[in-house]
This record gives C-alpha cells, structure tokens and sequence, in this order.
C-alpha cells in the first residue's frame, strides 16, 4: 500500500510521530481519565461496604435488642390480719323433712298446698283406708272372741281346783285347767295389742304436721294411691320446713380451719338483696378435716323472723379470720398456671427468671393470697408471657412517673 493511501486511511507509522503533534497530550488525557475513572470505583466500593458493616451492626444490634425481654415487677407484702373470708353456701331451714303416710289408702282430701305455714299437728291430709278398718273389726271380734274364751278357762280352773281339794281329780288334771287359763289370758293380751295397732294405724289416716313451717312440696291429689311407709323421695306426700331460723353450712379451707371458733358473728349477703346484710353465728364445726377436699365444715345459724331470706337461695358467707395466716399478698396476674402446678416469675440479681412454685390462699379478686413460696424481697414478673421459661435472661422495665403515679 502506498503512502498516500496511508495517508488517506490515517493509518501512520511509528516514526511518523512528527506528523501528529497532537497525538501525546489525548494519550495522557485517556490515561488520566481511567486513573480517575479507577479511583472513583475503587472509593464507591469502599463505600459500599463501609455501609453494608454499618448496617450489619445496626441489624444485630437491633436483633439483640428485640431478644431482649422487657417485663415489670412488683412485690408482695403481707396479708392484713383479720380479713373476712368470703365463702358460697345454700340456705337450709333449720328443720327440713319429707312427709310419708304410715297406713295405705287413697287420698281422701289434702288441706294444706305449697307455701302454707302450719302448726304442729295440724291435719295436711286425709286417707282413706277401708282394709285397715275391716282388719280393726276383724281384731275386735278376735279380741271378743279372746275375752270369752278366758271366761271359760278361768271358771274351768277355779272348779278343777274346788275338786282337787277334795281328791275328785288328779294333779294333772288341774295343771292341764290352770295351763288352759293361763294360754287364754294371753291370747287376750295378744288380740288387745293387735287391736290398738291398727287403732294406731287407723289414726294415721290424718296425716298431720310433725313440727310448725311451711309446706315447701305437695306431691299428692285426690284419689292418689298411696303406699304406707318411707318408700322413697317420691312417695312423700309433702315436705315441710321451718323457716323461721336458718341455717347454711360453709366449707372452709384447711388453711382457716383453725381460726374458725364456734360462736363467731358471720354475715350473710345475698345478690338479689344489694345492700342488706344478715348476721348469724356459728353454731358448730365438724371437728375434723374432710380428708377429700381438705375443708371444715361450720354450721351457721340465721334468724329470719322477717321471712327476708328463702330456704335453699345460695349466699355469700363472710367469716371474720382471726390472727395471722402469714400469708403474703400479690397481683392474680403474676401468676402462671402450668401443668405441675402454679407458678410465679421470680427476678434474681443477675436478671435471671426462676419459676418459683407458691401454694394459693385465698382469691382476694385483683389479689390473691400465698401460703408459701415468696417472700417479701422477691421481685414478680407482671403479666408473664406464657413462653417464658426457667432460667431466661429478662431486662427489668423502669416505670415512668406517670405510672408509679
């Protein structure tokens, strides 16, 4: 190729530099250019994971910090001496019983319904009974028939013992009248007793009121055949109780047991009655601990001589509890229920939770008695999360002034 074609295509040789002045100073232009270009790679690299660290120790930190477990705490103090101790019970009247018929019959008539108040031996009812009248003439006719049957006998053994005495008969002989006298002296004594039995029978036709109280239960009508006898729940025709004094009966926990005294006022409150409050007296206890459900039973008596309260209305029963129990006194939300029994978050000085087992006292409503397990330096967890477990590591929260407000 020629020169002047070079020339044409601008392709030069090397020692054709004199012809191109400018060609040296675009070279140090380019290289400068990438030395730049370099630098600013090399600085946006740097950058980026400049920022990436920073980030990465943002993350952890912020990681740490939502594994981190922030709980409140507060303390228990001892339970107020003296503090009533509110138990349910029912309402009993102070004598309650189930009515039976003694003789079989129909019922002729009934005199007293539901919510009569009776007196003592006061006729509820009336049966009647016609085999039990044909079995009390059959007795008097036995017993007549008795009676005359001694007669003989008795004038049988005078005469024998008349001809004794004059050797007309022989020993036997009286021995066998005087045995004679004495079987018809008893077959009289024996027919007498079965007549005033079913004398006595005959008297239950009127059934009548063991006791003065109301009719709580009819269970009869007219024309009902009835069977003598305590047959069972179902077969008796009323049931009476006396109102005029109550009585409840409260099973309190082993843990009062022992301040619970006969003699002690008690209050009585009903919810359908707000405001109004009763006073009774513990009559009784059962002596004893029921080995079931670890309670003493107590008999509190009521009187109501305004008739206020009603046989069988469930109450509340306040029992004052003398003394102290030792117990202490917390929040019921420190407490978690677990299968072994429950629990309460205690925070040690290293912020390490122990899950300390308590015995429950008492439920207060918002606070809750323990009998055992806390002291009054421990820390509890407020509210603990069902996930928290023995041994976690806890961050104490510091309440605000508003909240200690």
């Amino acid at each position: 190729m020629s020169e002047n074609r070079h020339a044409i295509l601008g392709i030069h040789h090397e020692g054709d530099a004199h012809a191109h002045p400018h060609r040296g100073p675009i070279l140090k232009r380019a290289r400068l250019v990438g030395a730049v270009s370099l630098a600013v790679l090399l600085l946006g690299g740097a950058a980026t994971v400049a920022l990436r660290v920073v980030h990465a120790d943002a993350l952890a930190r912020s990681n740490a910090e939502l594994n981190r477990q922030y709980v409140s705490t507060t303390s228990v103090k001892p339970a107020k001496g003296g503090q009533p101790l509110s138990l349910p019970g029912t309402l009993q009247g102070m004598i309650e019983s189930p009515i039976y018929a003694r003789a079989s019959g129909y019922v002729l008539r009934w005199n007293k319904d539901i919510g009569s108040r009776v007196s003592k031996g006061e006729v509820l009812a009336e049966i009647d009974t016609p085999e039990v009248d044909q079995q009390l003439s059959q007795a008097i006719a036995a017993r007549q028939q008795a009676a005359s049957s001694l007669e003989l006998a008795k004038s049988s053994a005078e005469r024998w013992e008349a001809l004794r005495k004059k050797d007309a008969v022989t020993q036997q002989e009286l021995n066998e009248r005087s045995s004679a006298y004495a079987q018809a002296q008893a077959n009289l004594a024996a027919a007498e007793a079965n007549v005033r039995r079913l004398q006595q029978t005959e008297g239950f036709k009127r059934v009548t009121a063991p006791f003065s109280g109301v009719i709580t239960a009819r269970n009869v009508e007219v024309g009902d055949l009835i069977n003598g006898g305590n047959g069972g729940a179902s077969s008796a025709l009323f049931r009476l109780a006396q109102v005029d004094t109550l009585r409840v009966y409260v099973f309190v926990p082993q843990a009062y047991a022992q301040r619970i005294k006969a003699g002690d006022k008690v209050t009585i409150t009903q919810a359908e009655l707000p405001g109004k409050e009763f006073e009774g007296t513990v009559a009784r206890t059962a002596g004893a601990i029921d080995a079931a459900t670890r309670t003493l039973q107590i008999e509190v008596n009521l009187p109501n001589k305004d008739n206020a309260l009603l046989a069988g209305a469930y109450v509340q029963v306040q029992l004052p509890v003398s003394g102290s129990s030792g117990a202490m006194l917390a929040p019921t939300n420190v407490l978690l229920f677990r299968p072994e029994g429950p629990r309460v978050a205690v925070v040690g000085g290293d912020g390490r939770v122990k899950l300390q087992p308590v015995t429950l006292g008492h439920d207060l409503g918002n606070n809750i008695e323990l009998l055992s397990g806390v002291s009054p330096t421990d820390k509890l967890v407020v509210n603990p999360p069902d996930s928290l477990a023995d041994g976690d590591a806890v961050q104490v929260r510091q309440p605000t002034a508003k909240a200690e407000k």
